[in-house]
This record gives C-alpha cells, structure tokens and sequence, in this order.
C-alpha cells in the first residue's frame, strides 16, 4: 500500500503541493497534458529548481499570459471540471477540493455554497494548483495520505477582499476540527488552496506513521523566512503492514470524591458524543485515598467536547492527554446463520487467518432469552458456525 505524509512545517499552499509532487518525479509533460482537458488557456507552467536555507526543491510558478480577471463561481468550476475529459478520479477530487473552500466561503459570507464567487482562488493559476495537485496524487497511486500537525502565522495580508488577518477567514474555517499551531511567524504559511488540499486529501493530521521510505520531494514557496526554510516536505512510502494503525487521543483524570451513581452517565454521554472507549480503573490518590482514573479514547476532534463533557458532570479539576497510535486488526462483521437464528459477528483476520471472533452480544442475548438457553450456549454455536 502507497501511502504519502505532507510534512507541513512551513504550512502549505497550492503551489507548494505541486511543486513537491513535481519534486518527487511526476513529469511536468504529464501536468501539462491533463490540464490541457481543461478549457482554460493563456497560462505557462514554470517549474525551476530552488532551494530554501540550502535545502533544495522545486519551486512552481503559473505564468499568465493576460490577466485573468473572471471570478468564478463554484458552479462555473464544478461545470469546467465535469465537462472536461479528465479521469473520473481526478475530476472527483479536485471538485471535492473546490467543495471545501466554498463551504467554508458560504459559512463566512453567509450565502448559499452554489452562490460562492471565488476570486483569487477562482483564477488560473489556482486551478491549476489543484487539479494539478490532484493529477499528481493519482500519478503515484497514493493509497492513503496524512499531515502533521499545521502551522499558522500572523499578520496581515492584502487581498481582492481588502486587508485581512492571518490566517485569513476561509482558512481558519477549513481547518476547524484539525490540529493547528501557532508558530509566531509574521507571513501567510497557510492559503486557503493549501488547506482545502490537504483537509480533503488527509486521513489523519499528527506524526508521521510507520512507512518504508520511497522517496521525499520538497515543493518551494515564494517567501523566504528568517526563522524556517519555506518547503513543504511531502514523503511517499510503503505501508507494509496487514493491520489498520490510525491515531487517537487518550484524556485521563482521577477523581475520588464523586457518587458513584454519575459514572453511568456521565459514560452513557461521553459514547454518544463520539467517545470510542470509556473506562475506569482503580487508583490509590494521596493521602491513600482510594479513587478512579477515568479514561476516555477519542478522535483528536472530538477532544474538546469530551474535556468540557468530563468538567460539567464530574468532580475533576482538570485532565490530561496526550496523543497515541492504535494498531487494529483487520475486521468485518457479517451475518452467520446458526440453528437459533442469524447473528452478526465480528470476526478479526492476521495474515489472512482467523484470530479472533467476536459475536454480537445482544443478538445474543435476545436468542438466549427468546429460546431459553444459556447465553454461552449461544456463543459457542454462533463462533462454530462462524469458522466452519
């Protein structure tokens, strides 16, 4: 399996993504010929070598023959893609990019998402940052992609809109839910094309996974910083593994003067919130007072909701958390048919084998009240059933 990891330590834009993807070996010709299935025209792709604080890379420019003054809408972009003769997959995921930035310009300009009018992102050049970026990613046939965490800096910028903070609206609004950081850095390290790229292509935002290293492009970026090389590092490798390893965050707290009785709830409501494990443990607390640890597993985007859920209905002064890989075995779930009736089990493979079975509990539990039986009776039919 190919997988890629956006090394995002000076942000990321469009061009920067290109220009990695074009570091890496995708064949400028190859860009070229896609985007000619486009009906734009009046553009040069100029791709040059450069290098930022002697660390080198490909630096990409779009150079327009006559100023593109068209702003185009959503719509108009959607239209210009559909009707083109792309591939089904580049056309899927480069109007998916364009999707992201105009829901998140809706949001902010309070208008419906097929109304949006882009304008510096409606130009050429941006298109061509992000159906060539896309061309790129299905060039290498990249499985699944990650990101570090982003880096944000401050200031301000000018633009068709006016003067605007960074990072400027529409990006803040794209990355809400994803990990960010604030670098102090006076400059734009994240546009909204760069952003919208990699929160529709990323699976997962934080360190890099395990991989066999293939091979590592570094895409340049206009401004030269004081304090960092502006490169984006894209790395693409080889996930050799059977099991599925995403990341996840763990919040813990003791807490040893609470009833007992608000446990329940305070569990029944963490699972609904989008908890994925919830569980309690016994603890010796100073002063040898007996206590719990409470401790939630979560998405990295569901943090905040399950800390503010913990200080409202618990005793707990504070949490902690930190982030974690989780390894998984490959899973399905199907429907067995056993002499009590069907039953949906889980059953877990490694290396194409069986290592664990799992069945529905409360198809289970239904069976063996319904026939009066004894409920590992039900089980052990139903594992039978599953391996035969």
């Amino acid at each position: 399996m190919n997988i890629a990891y956006f090394d995002c330590f000076s942000g990321i834009s469009g061009d920067m993504v290109l220009g990695a993807l074009l570091d890496l070996g995708l064949p400028k010709t190859t860009v070229e010929d896609e985007l000619r299935k486009l009906s734009l025209g009046g553009y040069e792709i100029v791709c040059t070598a450069d290098q930022r604080m002697n660390i080198n890379g490909s630096k990409v420019k779009v150079i327009l023959k006559q100023e593109d003054t068209l702003h185009r809408s959503f719509s108009d972009i959607r239209r210009l893609i559909e009707g083109s003769s792309l591939d089904k997959e580049v056309k899927e995921l480069s109007i998916k990019v364009f999707a992201t930035l105009a829901q998140a310009e809706a949001k902010i300009h309070k208008v419906d998402v097929d109304s949006v009018y882009f304008h510096e992102v409606g130009a050429v050049d941006s298109i061509v940052d992000i159906v060539g970026s896309i061309v790129g990613i299905t060039y290498f046939e990249i499985d699944r992609i990650y990101a570090s965490r982003i880096p944000l800096g401050s200031g301000f910028v000018n633009c068709r809109h006016g003067r605007l903070p960074v990072p400027v609206p529409a990006t803040l609004e794209i990355l809400k839910g994803k990990p960010v950081y604030e670098t102090g850095i006076k400059g734009e390290l994240v546009t909204p094309t760069g952003a919208a790229i990699i929160r529709t292509l990323a699976e997962d935002f934080g360190r890099m996974p395990s991989m066999r290293i293939k091979s590592i492009g570094y895409g340049v970026g206009d401004k030269e910083f004081k304090e960092i090389p502006n490169l984006l590092r894209l790395i693409l490798g080889e996930d050799e593994r059977e099991k599925e390893v995403d990341r996840v965050t763990v919040i813990e707290t003791n807490i040893d003067d609470m009833s007992p009785e608000i446990y329940d709830f305070l569990m029944e409501r963490l699972f609904e919130q989008g908890a994925l494990d919830v569980s309690l443990s016994p603890v010796q607390m100073k002063k040898n007072r007996p206590g719990l640890l409470l401790r939630v597993i979560c998405h990295e985007e569901k943090r905040l909701r399950m800390i503010h859920s913990i200080f409202e209905e618990t005793t707990s002064f504070g949490v902690r958390y930190f982030e974690m890989e989780r390894l998984k075995l490959k899973r399905e779930v199907k429907e067995v048919e056993t002499r009590f009736g069907k039953v949906h089990v889980k059953i877990c493979q490694e290396r194409d084998k069986i290592v664990n079975i799992s069945p529905e509990y409360e198809d289970c539990k239904r069976i063996a009240k319904e026939r009066n039986v004894p409920l590992k009776r039900v089980y052990s039919e139903v594992i039978k059933e599953a391996l035969s």
